[in-house]
Order: C-alpha cells, then sequence, then structure tokens
C-alpha cells in the first residue's frame, strides 16, 4: 500500500478535467507522445537543442505531431536559433507552437508571431532573461523558471515557486523548474499559473517518460485549482 505522499497512477480517466494545463516536454518517442496526450496533457515539447540529452530530429518531431491528435499543441523549443532555422523545422515538422529558451531578442519573438506561430519566450527568476524584461516581449505566453544548473532548463531544481506569482497576475503564465508529481500541487497553490511545464520530473531516464509518473503528475495538477487556458 502506497502511503499519503507516495500518489497512484490513476490511468487516463481525468482527461480533460485539467483546468491548470500541463506541457510535457523533451518527447523523444511517438509512443510516449501519445501516451502523455491520452493522459490529459495539453501540450507536448520536442527540443531542438543539440547539447541537450533530449535533442530530437527533425523526422521524429515531425512522427509526433502526425501522431497526436490535432487539440494537443506540439512546441518546438529552441535555444538562440536563428529565425530562418525555425521556421524552416517549424514547416517541415507542421509544429504551430515554438518555445524560445535562449537569449533570443524581442524582435524574435514579434517576426515569428507575424508568421503565424504561438510563441513561448523563456524568462528566469535567477538570471537574464529576466522576468522583469517581459514588457519588453509580444510573446504569446512566457515559461517562467529559476534558470540555475548548466542547461538552459530547469535542470530538476526546485525553487520558490510563489516568486512567480506576480508575474502570474499580468501575463500568461506557464510554470517549470523542479516539479515533480510529489511536489505540483503545491507549486501550482503557490504561484497559480495558467499552465505547467514538466520534464525530467516524470522521466524514467533522459528524455524517456514514465507515464504512470505523467499521470501522477497531471492527477496532482488537477486538485490544485483553475486558471485561464494556454492551450486550446
Amino acid at each position: 500500500m502506497m502511503s499519503g505522499n507516495e500518489p497512484k497512477c490513476v490511468g487516463t480517466s481525468i482527461q480533460n478535467r485539467v483546468d491548470v494545463q500541463v506541457k510535457v516536454c523533451g518527447l523523444t518517442r511517438v509512443d510516449e507522445a501519445v501516451a502523455c496526450a491520452q493522459a490529459g496533457a495539453r501540450a507536448v515539447g520536442c527540443v531542438f537543442y543539440a547539447k541537450s540529452p533530449r535533442c530530437v530530429t527533425a523526422a521524429t518531431a515531425r512522427a509526433i505531431r502526425r501522431a497526436l491528435p490535432p487539440e494537443v499543441a506540439c512546441v518546438g523549443v529552441f535555444v538562440d536559433e536563428p529565425f530562418e532555422g525555425i521556421m524552416a523545422l517549424a514547416a517541415h515538422t507542421g509544429f504551430t507552437a515554438v518555445q524560445l529558451h535562449g537569449s533570443e531578442a524581442p524582435e524574435v519573438v514579434e517576426r515569428l508571431r507575424r508568421e503565424g506561430l504561438f510563441v513561448i519566450k523563456a524568462l528566469f527568476a535567477d538570471r537574464a532573461p529576466g522576468i522583469e524584461t517581459a514588457s519588453q516581449y509580444s510573446a504569446s505566453a512566457y515559461l517562467v523558471e529559476c534558470g540555475r544548473g548548466a542547461l538552459p532548463g530547469g535542470n530538476a531544481q526546485e525553487w520558490d515557486w510563489s516568486r512567480a506569482g506576480p508575474f502570474a497576475e499580468r501575463h500568461p503564465l506557464i510554470m517549470a523548474g523542479g516539479l515533480t508529481p510529489e511536489n505540483a500541487a503545491q507549486a501550482v497553490r503557490a504561484a497559480l499559473p495558467d499552465a505547467v511545464d514538466v520534464s525530467s520530473g516524470v522521466e524514467a531516464s533522459p528524455g524517456r517518460k514514465d507515464i504512470c509518473k505523467v499521470e501522477q503528475f497531471i492527477a496532482a495538477v488537477a486538485t490544485a485549482g483553475a486558471r485561464r487556458r494556454i492551450f486550446a
């Protein structure tokens, strides 16, 4: 029998009941992306950054997009990729959403949005570009995490999620950084984001998702309250 701190594996019965939406990032396999969508994830992310252990090829990302229903957003994650490279990968894969996780200029965000892409700009609590710079960008939504560690992402490090609370009152917020099935509800209540982004917190190994953990995570988020929807 599980203790009170160990969430049960809940299957897919909670699909379409999640109000604070969930994006599962770092997908590398078609079957796992489909399972995440069936569990209730409203978005999946594919990383196009060569230094990441979760980096995928354009062919894999395209296969993931084709396997998912249209209501599940597929987000291409980039780090300081030139505008032309982002557009080429979006066209090849069929992705209509991108996440910029580097030091991209506000002009790049604007150009991508003019091309019809849904643009998520990552901002950070502990390094540049900081959350105080949000007004410089015309992003569709913002992903906020602490920004500590060697890689551009959250590096599985928990942080004081309540620091993102004031940001959520002014901007569409996707919160990330150190999230797991065990702390997801606490994090959501601390900041009241519109969506949360999880990767390593639901993995069996880098790039391989543990679907039971994904289900546990989505169930935990579903208990924590409702906000506006980021992903349709």
